[in-house]
């Protein structure tokens, strides 16, 4: 698995080609193929088949002008809209690199990734829409284009995210880098046929970032053919995806559902790409909303989001005005899905849905554990291994040069892939990167993918237990569980009372054992105290064992930290 194999060599393809002319799917170009909404009701765009690719051959047109070319980055601070898909497939077109970062991370973390790489063109919005509020993005464009210019940067790309909210073209201009608006340059560039450029298949498409928990953030590199077979995969065969499909994920441009789920257009599916709270302009019922206005059949979204609704017992399938008969499937991520709310989802929406726990990554720009129409669901429970996904379960506690499938087959464990799969990453961007590409993944278990999921699997049914990360793993007086566990009883017994909890582990070098400690954020009007503290303690005793029981439960009054897709 490691030197990466050269998947497919002495093949040609263009990414950005197979999903605006989906070779396996007949699309009418008339058609709609992708819908961008925000919180503004009114604000709601269509974006036909025919529209989208003249809108990325002109792009590319753009692009091309502006020195573009095979392995020139180009990096978007951009919402979840139609431009920036059209910026994704146009890089993609030429064999440019793109790399997305939601407007919403701050001027440090943008600098933290993008300095790595080295930006050629920057496209940053003008202003966002969130929380039903208008937030101008050009202070933060100009911080992060001066230090840009440092490193590179040649073509600041000022995109309209909201209508009446000043471009800043002037001010961005004011570094010295050349600044142009969205539609000016497309409007300017030549008149030139769309040219799919055709690579290999290990060609870069994307950089994505690791957390960056430990140092800087790693540039995972990944590669056109292995992100588009193993996106088409998932699409077709797990998701049933096809040209009568919808599919809407609510995501960041910087999480890695956004680019798993723009892949989608090779199926010939339609998009829905949202930008803004989850909760605006209707509350709890906002984005149900849209799935019955939208006729969405595929909708994901994260953990987090489904276990508020269940806290708040939102129950769409009981409100008149909605019509969710179009869906087929919701898909879960970022975190565990409790037990509990799967039993919740089956009862808020069409019980016929398919309820798809999925886990994979940044890492793999893809799924270990995938949803399946053709399995049942079981709660608490991943329904499958991704289909040609070689994935097991080793002891943790294997030496590296050993390591040894879990004995019973229901031990919990570390999650691996023990065979190459082609959306491995190609390699860590910049100097070094094959060092920490496998110090990253194969440095654990050499010759095995360890993928840092502490996971059970079902002998019976096949499916997967996701129970918390390897390093988050807990072992009071030797006994080895996962945070997950936790997380449920809190979801499923004291939803109404707390908000939000993290589980760690504690051991100081004086310790003769770790003590598990559990963090609580309470909900508004709701005051932690010691009735609160006794009883959460004799529930966990109760529903899981008396090693469970936190050494120590407090209050976490500043929040909980997470990453910006919503990870503890």
């Amino acid at each position: 698995m490691f030197p990466r194999p050269d998947f497919y060599a002495g093949a040609l393809l263009n990414f950005a080609e197979n999903l605006l002319f989906p070779g396996n799917a007949e699309v009418n170009e008339s058609d709609v193929a992708v819908i961008t909404a925000t919180e503004d009701d009114s604000a709601l765009t269509e974006t036909t088949w025919a529209e989208l690719r003249e809108q990325v051959r002109r792009c590319t047109s753009a692009m091309k002008a502006a020195g573009v070319k095979e392995n020139s980055i180009v990096a978007g601070f951009v919402a979840n809209h139609v431009t920036a898909l059209v910026a994704i497939l146009s890089s993609a077109a030429l064999g440019a690199i793109w790399t997305g970062i939601s407007p919403d991370s701050g001027v440090s973390a943008v600098l933290d990734r993008l300095v790595q790489i080295r930006p050629q063109v920057l496209l940053a919005d003008n202003a966002t829409l969130y929380n039903g509020k208008q937030w101008s993005c050009t202070e933060k464009t100009v911080d992060i284009v001066k230090t840009l210019k440092q490193h590179g940067l040649e073509l600041a790309v000022i995109v309209k995210g909201l209508d009446g909210v000043d471009m800043g073209l002037e001010t961005v201009q004011s570094t010295g880098v050349k600044t142009v608006d969205f539609d000016s340059w497309l409007r300017d560039a030549p008149d030139e046929p769309l040219v799919f450029k055709q690579l290999p298949p290990s060609h870069p498409l994307y950089v994505l970032y690791s957390s960056g928990t430990t140092g800087l953030p790693k540039a995972i590199v990944h590669t056109a053919a292995g992100t588009l077979l193993q996106h088409k995969k998932e699409h077709f065969l797990h998701c049933s995806l096809s040209p009568a499909s919808r599919m809407f994920y609510y995501t960041t441009t910087s999480w890695m559902m956004h680019h798993w789920s723009v892949s989608a257009l090779a199926t010939g599916a339609s998009l829905v790409l949202y930008s803004g709270s989850p909760f605006r302009p209707h509350s709890h019922m906002s984005v149900p909303r849209l799935l019955s206005s939208l006729k969405v059949t595929h909708f994901g979204t994260s953990a987090a989001y489904l276990t508020t609704l269940e806290a708040n017992n939102v129950r769409p399938i009981d409100d008149p005005s909605l019509d969710l008969s179009a869906l087929e499937a919701i898909y879960s991520t970022a975190s565990p899905l409790p037990p509990s709310t799967f039993a919740f989802v089956y009862s808020a929406f069409p019980s016929r849905i398919n309820l798809g726990s999925i886990t994979g990554g940044t890492d793999i720009i893809s799924l270990f554990g995938a949803p399946c129409p053709l399995l049942p669901v079981r709660q608490g429970e991943i329904q499958c291994a991704g289909l040609g996904m070689a994935i097991g379960v080793v002891d943790s506690a294997s030496p590296p040069d050993r390591p040894t499938l879990v004995s019973p087959a229901d031990s919990p464990g570390d999650l691996v892939c023990m065979e190459p799969f082609p959306s491995q990453p190609l390699t860590f961007f910049g100097e070094g990167g094959e060092a920490k590409y496998r110090a990253a993944y194969f440095e654990r278990f050499p010759g095995l993918w360890h993928h840092g999921d502490f996971v059970r699997v079902d002998p019976a049914t096949g499916g997967l237990v996701m129970l918390g990360r390897s390093d988050g793993v807990l072992k009071p007086a030797g006994v080895r569980f996962g945070s997950a566990e936790i997380y449920n009883v809190l979801t499923r017994f004291f939803a109404a009372e707390v908000e939000d909890a993290v589980c760690v582990g504690r051991r100081r070098e004086t310790d003769r054992d770790e003590t598990v400690c559990l963090f609580l954020v309470m909900n508004q009007g709701r005051e932690f105290g010691e009735e609160l503290r006794v009883r959460i303690k004799d529930v966990i005793r109760r529903e899981l064992s008396p090693r469970h029981v936190p050494g120590v439960i407090d209050e976490a009054k500043g929040g909980i930290p997470k990453t910006g897709n919503g990870k503890k």
